[in-house]
C-alpha cells in the first residue's frame, strides 16, 4: 500500500505540470506568433514480481508475469509548430509567414534568435528591428524620405521615394527552417535560440526550399485554441483529483490495517 501512496503522488505532480503548461497557453493565447505547448509522458520503471515465461513447471511456462509499476513521469514539453490564424492590420511593417520558417532576429548578445511574430517597426536610423529593437537579419534599412513600403511575398523590400517613379529596391528578408523545429529553445520575447536538437538553420529566400511565402499587413495570431485548452484543463483536473483519491483511499486502507485488535 505504500506503494501506491508514492505512485499516486506522481500522478499529481505530472497533472501540476500539465495544468501549468495550460495555464501557460491560455495567457498567450493573444499572443502574435506564439506556439502552443504541450506536455509528454512516460510511465516509470516496474517492479517485477514474476516473470513472463518463467517455468511453472518442467513442461510448462508462465503466461504471463507480474509487474507493478511506479508511476508516470514529465519528458518533455513540445512546441506545436502548426500555422496560427491571419489578422490584417495594415501596417505595412507587419508581416507573417505562410507556410514553414522563421525571421531571423540579430540579439544584443550576438546570437541569432528566431521568431514567428511579425510585427517589425522602424528605429531611429531606419532598420528594421522588433518590438525589442533586436535588429531584423539580414539588415535592412528604410529610407528617411520613403513615403511607401513594399514587401513582396518572396521577401524584397521596395522603398517608393518623392520624385521618383520606380519603387528603390532597399534589401531582402529571409528565412530559416530547421529539421526539428520542435528542438528550439525558447527563450521568451517570441524568440527561439538554435540547439542540437533542432538542427542547423537552412537559409533562403521566402518561397524556396521548402520556405513559406510572406503576407505584407498581415499577422500570424497565436495557435492556441481556448476550447481545447479548456477541455484539457477540465481532464487534467478531473485526473488529479482520481490520483489524490488514489492517496486517500490507501490513507485509509492503512488506517484500517493499524487498528486492527486482536
Amino acid at each position: 500500500m505504500i506503494r501506491a501512496l508514492w505512485t499516486a503522488s506522481t500522478g499529481m505532480e505530472a497533472q501540476q505540470m500539465n495544468i501549468d503548461i495550460i495555464a501557460h497557453n491560455l495567457a498567450n493565447v493573444n499572443t502574435t506568433g506564439f506556439k502552443r505547448s504541450r506536455a509528454d509522458y512516460q510511465d516509470l520503471l516496474y517492479q517485477e514480481l514474476k516473470s513472463a515465461g518463467s517455468s511453472s513447471s518442467p513442461s510448462t511456462m508462465v503466461p504471463t508475469g507480474i509487474q507493478v509499476g511506479q508511476g508516470v513521469r514529465t519528458v518533455s514539453t513540445e512546441k506545436v509548430f502548426s500555422q496560427g490564424n491571419f489578422k490584417q492590420s495594415g501596417n505595412p511593417l507587419d508581416l507573417a509567414i505562410e507556410g514553414d520558417g522563421f525571421f531571423q532576429i540579430a540579439r544584443p548578445d550576438g546570437l541569432t534568435a528566431y521568431t514567428r511574430t511579425g510585427e517589425f517597426k522602424v528605429d531611429s536610423e531606419g532598420r528594421l528591428v522588433t518590438s525589442d529593437g533586436y535588429l531584423v537579419e539580414p539588415q535592412i534599412t528604410i529610407p528617411e524620405d520613403a513615403i511607401a513600403l513594399s514587401i513582396s511575398a518572396d521577401g524584397i523590400v521596395s522603398a517608393t521615394q518623392p520624385g521618383i517613379a520606380i519603387p528603390t529596391e532597399v534589401g531582402t528578408i529571409e528565412l530559416a527552417r530547421f529539421i526539428n523545429p520542435a528542438g528550439l529553445q525558447p527563450v521568451g520575447r517570441n524568440l527561439y535560440l538554435e540547439t542540437a536538437a533542432s538542427g542547423q538553420a537552412t537559409v533562403g529566400a521566402p518561397g524556396t526550399d521548402g520556405l513559406g511565402t510572406l503576407a505584407q499587413g498581415f499577422l500570424e495570431m497565436s495557435n492556441v485554441s481556448v476550447v481545447e485548452e479548456m477541455v484539457s484543463m477540465i481532464a487534467a483536473q478531473r485526473a488529479y483529483e482520481i490520483n489524490s483519491k488514489s492517496i486517500q483511499t490507501t490513507d485509509e486502507m492503512l488506517q484500517t490495517a493499524t487498528s486492527m485488535k486482536r
